[in-house]
């Protein structure tokens, strides 16, 4: 009965923290960690500390970027490529901003591509809806492939601790599942955006509206465009800084023989990614007129910290929680896990949806699923369920494709839930696990 308890805790906590937003996500585990604590007498778990540390660093690097005008470089090209096939701008604009959150590391960049994909449908008559509902969602399916996000970062760390075999799954053998299964499930995203809902000159809604000329003009407007800024030397040598210091992770990562050897072991990827994004951060700082008090004020450093709170507040309340029941849990859920191991894959989009973070869930379920025996390789292919907030569209980045979309063809429906993200969600994860659980049965995982 204490546990069921508890676990109610733990949801009410979620559940209130994620209405709250922000940091209050994080900050309501302190009040689960306390009731544990002082109420159910539980010893307090352990914070991940190595998690939030690998967040931190690679926070900093990322927000350098944004604050350093790089991240203005990667988006002019994305623009250039989308405006030169705009034909095909329903299945080349998930890829664009699916990519942009894979060099970034976080999907808050959409927001600045949202506008440009909106003016490049618009005025080639296609709905806008296809590509900037198809384009929100991918930017957040990106993260799991990104071996800068959070969310990956926080999963190499747990499962750094739990070997497959003689050693644990690593770096780039996590990458290589989920950055091939990433793309495929942004692929049947496109293919199936490319068909829905009516064409302009057919809805009749679209054609009332701009009948009236300043209705007409509101929606055509005038064009959102970076192609004539003017790129400083600065920003591209920031931008090549970052991106060098991510083909040196991923070099280090592939081939552990390049790293020092401590105790007759390689330095461990965890510490590998903080040293690098951390060195990045500072080259960006020493060879461009990057002002460091403007990086604490970028969007990406804001989120960011914001990940760092709630990875702090929810895997330690849920860490003691499960710890303490652990020899009931592996009892009662054991054979379910092995048996159907698409369970753990449910629960891990339901808390998604409930913490409205990928990086957040993985932290509170990732080492829950190890401590009760779900297999690493089943762990690993169903990562993608840890994009489950497109159920509802609460998540910033949908409410800004709703509001950059002045056709008003990308929409929350009727009933709520009939909205212009879920059909592109499910079918986008669901591609992504079907395609991870393959290559991680290919790859011996499994």
């Amino acid at each position: 009965m204490d546990i069921l308890l508890q676990v109610a805790v733990i949801l009410v906590c979620l559940f209130y923290g994620a209405r709250k937003g922000g940091v209050a996500l994080g900050l309501l585990g302190g009040i689960g960690i306390v009731i544990m604590t002082f109420v159910f007498k539980l010893p307090p778990g352990k914070p991940p500390v190595d998690v939030m540390l690998t967040i931190i660093a690679v926070v900093a690097a990322s927000a350098t970027l944004q604050a350093s005008g790089g991240l203005e470089v990667l988006l002019k090209g994305a623009e250039k490529l989308l405006r030169r096939n705009p034909k095909y701008v329903s299945i080349l604009a998930p890829f664009t901003t699916c990519l942009l959150t894979i060099l970034c590391g976080t999907g808050h960049v959409v927001y600045t591509m949202l506008p440009i994909i909106y003016d490049i449908a618009i005025k080639n008559n296609i709905r806008p809806e296809r590509p900037m509902a198809a384009s929100s969602v991918a930017s957040q399916m990106g993260i799991l492939a990104s071996p800068v996000s959070v969310a990956v970062v926080s999963l190499v760390a747990f499962l750094a601790k739990v070997p497959v075999g003689d050693r644990p799954i690593d770096f780039i053998q996590l990458l290589s599942i989920t950055i091939p299964s990433t793309l495929a499930g942004v692929l049947m995203i496109g293919i199936y955006s490319w068909f829905r809902g009516k064409d302009l000159s057919d809805d009749a809604d679209f054609q009332k509206r701009i009948a009236d000329p300043e209705q007409r003009q509101f929606i055509f407007g005038d064009s959102a465009t970076l192609m004539g800024k003017v790129l400083s030397r600065g920003q591209w040598t920031a931008m090549w800084i970052f991106i060098g210091s991510i083909v040196v992770v991923a070099l280090l990562g592939a081939f552990p023989t390049l790293r020092p050897l401590f105790g007759g072991k390689s330095l461990s990827m965890v510490l590998t990614i903080q040293m690098f994004m951390l060195l990045a951060g500072a080259l960006m700082i020493v060879f461009t007129k990057t002002d460091p008090s403007t990086i604490g004020k970028t969007e990406v450093f804001r989120a960011g910290m914001i990940a760092v709170v709630a990875v702090f507040g929810i895997a330690w309340m849920a860490d003691t929680v499960f710890e303490a029941h652990l020899p009931e849990l592996k009892a009662a859920l054991t054979d379910l896990v092995k048996t159907q191991p698409w369970t753990y894959a449910i629960a891990l989009i339901l808390v998604s949806k409930l913490v409205n973070s990928q990086a957040a869930a993985i932290s509170a379920m990732v080492p829950v699923g190890l401590a009760i025996g779900v297999p690493p390789g089943y762990i690993v292919a169903f990562a993608a369920a840890s994009y489950g907030y497109f159920i509802l569209p609460t998540y910033p980045s949908d409410l800004a494709a709703i509001q950059f979309d002045r056709s008003g063809t990308t929409k929350i429906g009727k009933f709520v839930v009939n909205h212009s993200f879920i059909v592109p969600g499910f079918i986008g994860v669901g591609t992504s696990c079907l395609i991870g659980f393959m290559l991680a049965k290919a790859a011996g995982l499994i």
